[in-house]
């Protein structure tokens, strides 16, 4: 694809993303997504065939700048269980800033709407979780009676209630401390030296 169709279609997936932000999908129209793109129908056309097509590529775009933001992370030398507790700090500061990730994430609650399968990134967050707990495990900084893939699975769905009520209570704007607030209750109960 050459580059100015590319910066078009990037375009369009974040005026989608605001609009979707917004509104949600039910209210989001077509006409206020070109608008906000600043692009034509026909250029929108060109490069999605419906607005289902199009929530996709944003919950899609946004599962990839979630990964490039958390690579670094999990990438990097710091102790496992730091690296778990960044991943979900990086989340959180998306989850203020970008808003393609504002989008994504409300379209994922809102999937039943345009009946897609959404579970590839909640999937992929869990397996990344799991990995690094059994690393944290060989650390010894969690203990070891721990099941790292029913507690990813825990995390990842008490990561999305805290962000959820969140957003509810004060559009976020006190996601970060709330995110702190449940590892004040995480971190104690799974550290090495809490088998007894």
């Amino acid at each position: 694809m050459q580059q100015r169709a590319k910066d078009t279609r990037l375009s369009v997936i974040e005026g989608a993303a605001h609009v979707f932000a917004e509104v949600g999908y039910g209210n989001a129209s077509l006409s206020d997504i070109t608008k906000r793109a600043g692009v034509t129908k026909g250029a929108l056309y060109f490069h999605f065939t419906s607005k289902r097509e199009l929530a996709l590529a944003v919950i899609e775009e946004q599962h990839a700048l979630v990964l490039a933001a958390g690579a670094g992370i999990v990438g990097s030398s710091i102790p496992a269980m730091d690296k778990i507790i960044g991943l979900c700090r990086m989340f959180g500061r998306q989850l203020l800033d970008e808003a393609i990730v504002q989008a994504g994430i409300r379209l994922t609650f809102e999937a039943s709407a345009f009946d897609a399968d959404i579970s590839g990134p909640y999937q992929d967050w869990i397996d990344t979780v799991e990995e690094l707990l059994r690393q944290a495990q060989v650390e010894g900084a969690v203990r070891t009676t721990l099941d790292p893939a029913a507690f990813a699975r825990y995390l990842v769905a008490s990561f999305t209630g805290v962000q959820m009520v969140s957003n509810v209570l004060t559009a976020r704007t006190d996601v970060l401390r709330r995110i702190d607030e449940m590892w004040e209750f995480m971190r104690p109960a799974i550290e090495a030296g809490a088998d007894n």
